[in-house]
């Protein structure tokens, strides 16, 4: 994997066994374009909490939460999304928890998240995180300002030509305040930096039109998605969910790959209570609630979050039981 100098990692993530030649002939330098066009961004990745103590990252607690996730099978980790409560992170604290789960995950790849409203900044951001052995950038639409679709490809387009990583979009409407439409997605879906999308845009018919296209990996963003994501042809799900119970996330996800759907449904519908508990309130309150009764971590958010009410957790608690039963 590059570590931002053109050098490889020894411990290189999965890899694609073709290569794209429309992809190899860009303007993209060639030790960039070698990278782009062989890592796989399919199966389970986890977009991991951040743990508190005493409003400073818990990185014990992170290193702990990363290996238990890493012997559970998971593909990978994705570092200071929304369930990372990034938002709530300085820049300095994003770059602590990225270093931290590197140390930790072993030969995982690791993807981070970044969003902004300032192109020229959020460069200056991608150059500082490549230095770092990543497996790429996941980055969402500026928010707030509720840009043009044309603005979007502009702004995309150029954190792609200055990234030294690949780039994976993030569709999440809700959070930012413009959905980004499919002819967008499919003029961004021609650079050869972007390789993938987290797709929460709640859209089925432009997740079935990524997926019949095959440029992007598409991700089920939302976990209530992963089975008809990966059913239409998707390569997999970026799911905060598989903090409780990864091996059965793990094994869904397999089993849908592998075409097993009589396993998958089963597994979809066992979990899909779980699911739906964990984001009764907002993320990732039941999450962290969850995860401190098992001894992962404490119940601590950044403000303004503040922890899940009682009710919300007593509901997780009793699907989660209702699981180990």
């Amino acid at each position: 994997m590059s570590d931002g100098t053109g050098s490889r990692d020894s411990h290189a993530p999965h890899l694609l066994i073709h290569r794209s030649p429309e992809r190899a002939s860009s303007s993209v330098s060639s030790s960039r374009s070698c990278f782009v066009d062989q890592f796989d961004f399919s199966g389970l990745w986890v977009p991991l909490v951040t743990p508190f103590r005493g409003n400073r990252i818990d990185e014990m607690a992170l290193r702990l939460l990363v290996r238990h996730l890493q012997e559970a099978g998971v593909t990978g980790f994705v570092v200071c999304g929304s369930t990372g409560e990034a938002a709530s992170l300085s820049h300095a604290e994003q770059l602590s928890v990225l270093d931290t789960v590197l140390a930790a995950c072993g030969d995982k790849p690791v993807m981070m998240g970044l969003a902004g409203t300032q192109s020229g900044e959020m460069v200056e951001r991608l150059r500082e995180i490549a230095k770092r052995r990543v497996a790429g950038v996941l980055i969402s639409a500026p928010h707030y300002l509720r840009p043009s679709q044309a603005g979007i490809v502009a702004h995309f387009q150029a954190l792609a030509d200055a990234s030294p990583v690949p780039v994976v979009l993030y569709d999440v409407p809700t959070r930012t305040g413009v959905a980004m439409h499919t002819t967008t997605l499919l003029t961004l879906a021609a650079h050869p930096n972007i390789r993938a999308i987290k797709d929460a845009g709640g859209d089925a018919e432009k997740t079935r039109t990524l997926i019949a296209d095959g440029r992007l990996a598409v991700l089920a963003g939302n976990d209530d998605c992963i089975f008809t994501t990966l059913c239409m042809g998707g390569a997999g799900a970026i799911a905060a969910s598989a903090h409780l119970l990864p091996e059965r996330f793990v094994a869904m996800v397999a089993a849908l790959r592998a075409g097993r759907l009589a396993e998958a449904r089963s597994l979809y519908h066992a979990l899909t209570p779980l699911t739906l508990a964990l984001f009764a309130e907002p993320n990732p309150s039941v999450f962290k609630a969850l995860l401190a009764r098992q001894g992962a971590l404490l119940n601590e958010l950044r403000a303004p979050h503040s922890p899940a009410t009682n009710e919300a957790v007593q509901r997780a608690m009793m699907a989660l039981q209702a699981l180990k039963d």
